[in-house]
């Protein structure tokens, strides 16, 4: 049997592998990554090299593609918006004029402008740019997340990624996508794959049901304008032994539970729930490795690095994110931005201008410079995202309300650096007044396979379902011209 069959004929099942010690306590997959990274480099369709790491950006709500980085000077005044577009550092590349950070390090990034799914609403939105799907599955519910839901590509990663340096393949932070009504949105999750391959999520901000944005500076209500972001702090869990706790003690607790876990009926037991243990290696770094632990605190670093992030919760998320890739971790998922603060259908031009736009522009531009001047974009692919655009036209929700846009899953723009991609380039183009692709259209199915081939699995891979079925991992190919 050659590689090839293996990954498009899974036939071993979990106890022989078990049995073979192919799966462990610390989230393994089925396939080790230096085998797929070997895959990946077989001879076949042209490639990237695999990075290391992917940071996938979503802004929960929806991004105006008009007034961000598509913009369109031309067009009729209720389409254009009330921003202006200015120059890029790449020739011809015209962004917001409320963006001047990201036009300045224009070289390390490329557009794609052309991303398109049917969906109008968020949930559906969400669930089809968290997994890469644009079907809906059977029994899709809008409120509430369902074991029968696609699995998230950050669910994908962990059971297919191995962990590095004993963390989680996959990180989401700095918080769970929870609606202002309190219901959590559908598509974050492991869905049929079973709760023992959720990503890890790293819980830096308590859930608000009334404020929105990058707090304490740019925390914002869309209808009544700025509030007291005193209120919200961003506070990564401490890792500390609980006072009295003697290290010895817990070490040797440690260390009969790792006897334990040598026994095979044990291995397989816990192989067939939903992972309860898969975490404990890592639990150990982060309580007894400074170099670990280190890689959570953000409070702690350069305070000029922390000024060129932004201090506040855009900046501070992605910061942390650049330390859990210098750590080691595959796949980190920031949520930038609570409760779907860019889903702006009222005062959109004063709430991207004075709240959403400038965290980003600092925090994104931030990153970007960041990995380049360590030497970590060329292994990094940094993807940013929502789960739709926004209309064409801008329009009123009330005579009272300011303008804003609606809705719009027509077409949206991406942005995407490092992990081989060159920058100063546009892939694909929106029609005259931004609604629909007017070239090289796109799909969340191509958006998911550009970040898996980055991470280095094969065209041939499949993920497991709770009974051991495969499913192909990709759905599309990667999204061409970016190389």
């Amino acid at each position: 049997m050659n590689s090839e069959d293996r990954f498009q004929h899974p036939l071993v099942p979990r106890r022989s592998l078990l049995q073979a010690g192919g799966i462990g306590l610390l989230g393994l997959g089925m396939h080790h990554v230096s085998l797929l990274r070997g895959l990946a480099a077989e001879p076949g369709p042209a490639r990237r090299a695999p990075a290391k790491s992917v940071i996938y950006i979503f802004l929960s709500g929806g991004l105006s593609q008009h007034d961000s980085f598509d913009m369109k000077p031309d067009a009729s005044a209720e389409i254009r918006g009330e921003f202006r577009p200015i120059p890029t550092r790449t020739a011809g590349l015209q962004i917001c004029e409320h963006l001047p950070e990201l036009a300045r390090c224009s070289h390390l990034w490329s557009l794609c402008r052309s991303l398109t799914h049917p969906f109008n609403e968020h949930s559906q939105g969400h669930h089809a740019m968290l997994t890469g799907r644009s079907d809906m599955p059977t029994g899709f519910n809008p409120s509430q997340p369902k074991d029968g839901d696609h699995p998230a590509i950050a669910a994908i990663a962990t059971q297919l990624l191995a962990p590095r340096n004993n963390l989680p393949p996959a990180i989401v932070l700095p918080e769970k996508m929870v609606h202002r009504t309190g219901r959590t949105l559908p598509g974050q999750f492991a869905g049929q794959m079973g709760a023992a391959y959720d990503p890890f999520f790293l819980e830096c901000s308590a859930y608000n049901p009334v404020t929105y944005g990058a707090y304490p500076d740019y925390l914002f209500h869309h209808e009544t304008g700025k509030t007291d972001g005193r209120t919200k702090v961003f506070d990564v869990p401490s890792f500390n032994l609980p006072e009295g706790l003697d290290f010895e003690r817990l070490r040797d607790r440690f260390g009969l539970l790792a006897s334990l876990n040598q026994q095979q009926g044990y291995l397989e037991a816990i192989a067939e729930t939903e992972g309860v243990s898969r975490n404990q290696a890592m639990a150990m770094d982060l309580l007894f490795d400074p170099r670990t632990k280190a890689a959570f605190d953000v409070h702690s670093a350069d305070p000029r690095l922390q000024d060129r992030y932004g201090r506040n919760a855009f900046g501070w998320s992605l910061l942390l994110a650049r330390q859990l890739v210098e750590a080691g971790v595959g796949m980190i998922q920031v949520n930038l931005g609570n409760n779907e603060c860019w889903d702006n259908h009222q005062a959109i031009f004063p709430n991207l201008k004075n709240f959403l736009l400038p965290p980003m522009d600092r925090a994104v531009s931030g990153l970007l410079t960041d990995l380049h001047e360590r030497g970590l974009l060329e292994s990094t692919l940094v993807v940013m995202a929502g789960e739709f655009g926004r209309t064409p036209k801008v329009s009123k929700l009330s005579k009272k309300a300011l303008p804003g846009r609606d809705h719009w899953g027509g077409v949206q723009s991406v942005l995407l650096a490092g992990g081989g991609i060159q920058g100063g380039r546009v892939v694909g183009s929106s029609d005259k007044i931004g609604a629909y692709p007017a070239s090289d259209p796109q799909k969340p199915e191509n958006l998911a396979a550009t970040i898996y081939e980055a991470l280095g699995l094969p065209r041939e891979i499949v993920w497991r379902d709770r009974v051991e079925r495969p499913n192909f991992v990709y759905h599309g190919a990667p999204i061409p011209g970016l190389a």
